[in-house]
């Protein structure tokens, strides 16, 4: 069997990586006080044992004061980083997987009004529409400490056994000064003249180097084209890495191509789910091919197919696949295994860095493990006692407290009431941009199957047929049904969201979409409605909308919107719809005060989350040992469920996901992970 280019070694100066695979730079958040302790040991340290040849660390680690973290970064210019890196750097290359961390000063990349409240500087007073914030030009003097500070960092990074350091330098200091649309100073440092500009970085590695030996990797993760007017150009961006080359200083070109200053631009050089897969590979490859240098890419590569292909018609010498080893930590086991099938999908939902630009920690939609190592671990571990499990509901919740409970060896039954599985990820991907949501069922029902889970579609449980089973544990995953929103008047003339993304309600021309749940269900809805030929317009109470849709998936729904006839009305809350004529009338009122409006339309859409279907759960409530109470700090501590207040009863009861509240994918998955590995 010919030999995979993705498990080929690969030397890079004078470490040798035990393959292509790596984790680009990237901040999960997981950080305490600006340092990588446990949670963040713990990541890295299992990717390292999944056999990634390459991790790398903190995505923008900072390298001084007055580049206070925007998302969690590191921060580098403590000298109490250094044992904490050590730690991690020491438990990953026991596992057999290099070491680097990314430096940065962020520039106008962040905020004056948190940490020390120190001005940001930047090379031009041009604000950042994503931080907002307004930077002074950055002085001679601040010049000189920052080129200090990041030789500092450098040292640090040495000091604590990290095999080499990567700047960044897209959307962050150093290339605020090489990109002509951000820099408007005086020589030495600006100008038309590309030399000048990239004066402030050469300044920077100049430093590092004197610092660190001609030895320590150092590489940059860099744009070579801004693709915007004023920006960085190809062809400027092609003689940047032809200076690197040439300086004879830098080791590898980590390429990225756009821009990170919008939301939009930011999801164009990071796709989400529905965009095209690796559409900056080529570029990569031509810059590889034009420079001769070591080059890495990362931009949704998603699968190992296109990494391998990657490799093998060199156009990369190290692939990134950052957002799939959050979902699966193990990929290069499972390859090296034969197992490819068993890769857990990145579905690029993207609520991994979503997360991150709203201040929270990363998570994935569908591994509840990623950044949970510590407590709730990626591999689930055998059961002493084998059990009889009852799961009603094959939606995500279920699907995962099936697969969870067989990799536990317990014998498992699954009663769905559908044809299929999936719950409401099928409504869900209905969306053709969201289409990829559905691996995350169809994964799992390929394990539950390879476990030896029995399935019985077609099934609507009532007790009886649950009882049938002679189950010792009974898991609720019923999921929650649609539900309208309570207006004074006229429940009955609206439909929600679910109606229309399921087709059986045909669109109106003239609609009133209220959502004041904010998530994806409301905007998938509009644009079903607009490509119908409906004038839309939604209406949210909220000051902003689709608050629930964090910032880069909001990128393709207002993409798909603005060509329509759509419109947004914040702050405006639905009241009441009265039939008036042929049409409808319905009536907002608002949180701030008496105002009221009307609206004549001829369909009312509601967006108001779901109602849990737990009937089967309160049915099934007294005859069970725990009478379905849950200890909470055993759950969290992954330990088994104790609690039997009523210890005639026949099984244990336990309901998960949108059966217990409307939440999201992440929280039902977890639920699922948390109960049936203590099971």
């Amino acid at each position: 069997m010919r030999e995979d280019p993705l498990l080929t070694p690969y030397r890079l100066k004078h470490l040798t990586l035990r393959n292509r695979l790596v984790i680009t730079a990237h901040e999960p958040a997981y950080s305490e006080d600006g340092m990588p302790k446990g949670r963040y040991r713990a990541y890295h340290a299992e990717r390292a044992r999944g056999g990634v040849a390459l991790t790398m660390t903190a995505g923008s680690a900072s390298v001084s004061r007055d580049s206070p973290p925007a998302f969690g970064n590191l921060l580098c210019w403590k000298d109490e980083i250094v044992p904490w890196l050590r730690d991690l750097a020491d438990e990953c290359h026991d596992a057999g997987a290099a070491v680097m961390i990314q430096l940065t000063h962020l520039g106008r990349r962040t905020r004056w009004d948190t940490a020390d409240w120190l001005p940001i500087v930047s090379a031009s007073r041009a604000r950042e529409a994503a931080h907002r914030a307004f930077p002074k030009r950055i002085e001679d003097w601040d010049i000189d400490r920052i080129i200090a500070d990041y030789a500092d960092a450098a040292e640090r990074m040495q000091a604590a056994g990290l095999d080499g350091i990567e700047l960044e330098c897209y959307g962050h200091l150093i290339d605020q000064f090489w990109s002509p649309r951000t820099n408007d100073m005086d020589a030495p440092w600006g100008g038309a003249d590309l030399a000048a500009r990239m004066g402030f970085g050469d300044a920077v590695i100049a430093a590092i180097r004197e610092r660190v030996g001609p030895e320590f990797i150092l590489g940059t993760r860099f744009s070579a084209d801004e693709s915007v007017e004023g920006g960085i150009s190809e062809t400027e961006g092609m003689q940047i890495a032809l200076r690197l080359r040439d300086s004879g200083q830098v080791d590898f070109l980590n390429v990225i191509r756009g821009r990170i200053d919008t939301d939009a631009a930011l999801t164009d050089v990071i796709p989400i789910q529905g965009m095209a897969s690796a559409p900056h590979l080529d570029f990569a490859g031509k810059v590889r091919a034009r420079t001769g240098m070591p080059v890495l890419h990362a931009a949704r590569i998603p699968d190992v197919a296109t990494a391998r292909h990657a490799i093998a018609s060199g156009l990369l010498d190290m692939v990134g696949m950052t957002r799939a080893h959050i979902a699966d930590p193990h990929i290069v086991r499972k390859l090296v295994e034969g197992r490819e099938d068993d890769i857990r999908p990145c579905v690029g939902a993207n609520y991994c860095l979503d997360r991150i630009y709203q201040g929270e920690m990363a998570l994935c939609i569908h591994n509840p493990s990623s950044g949970r190592e510590e407590t709730l671990p990626q591999q689930v571990q055998p059961a002493s006692d084998r059990l009889r499990v009852t799961i009603v509901g094959a939606g995500p919740a279920g699907l995962e407290a099936a697969r969870v409970a067989a990799l536990r060896g317990h014998a498992v039954t699954v009663l769905e009431a559908a044809a299929q599985p999936g719950g409401q990820l099928r409504l869900t991907a209905q969306s053709p941009r969201r289409r990829e949501m559905i691996a995350i069922a169809d994964w799992r029902l390929a394990q539950c199957e390879k476990l030896g889970v029995a399935f019985r579609f077609n099934t609507y449980a009532e007790p009886g047929d649950v009882l049938e089973t002679d189950p010792q544990v009974v898991i609720i995953a019923t999921g929650g049904i649609a539900q309208g929103c309570d207006l004074t008047q006229g429940d009955e003339l609206t439909v929600t969201a679910w109606d229309i993304l399921s087709g059986d309600v045909r669109p109106g021309s003239n609609v009133l979409l209220y959502d004041d749940a904010g998530d994806n269900a409301g905007l998938q809805a509009a644009q079903m409605l607009a490509e119908a030929g409906a004038r839309v317009e939604i209406v949210t109470p909220e000051r902003t909308f689709a608050p629930e849709v964090m910032g880069m998936n909001l990128v393709p729904y207002i993409r798909a919107l603005q060509p329509f006839d759509v419109r947004f009305t914040l702050t405006w809350r639905l009241r009441g719809v009265a039939r008036d004529g042929n049409g409808l009338r319905a009536s907002l009122g608002s949180d701030y005060g008496p105002s009221q409006q009307e609206r004549q339309v001829d369909q009312v859409v509601v967006n108001h989350g779901t109602m849990p279907l737990d009937e089967l759960y309160f049915a099934l409530k007294p005859l069970s040992s725990n009478r379905g109470a849950v200890d909470h700090e055993a759950l969290i501590a992954n330990r088994p469920q104790r609690l039997d207040p009523n210890p005639d009863g026949a099984f244990r009861l336990f309901r998960i996901g949108d059966a217990v509240a409307a939440r999201n994918t992440h929280a039902a998955i977890l639920d699922a992970r948390r109960l049936l590995g203590a099971v």
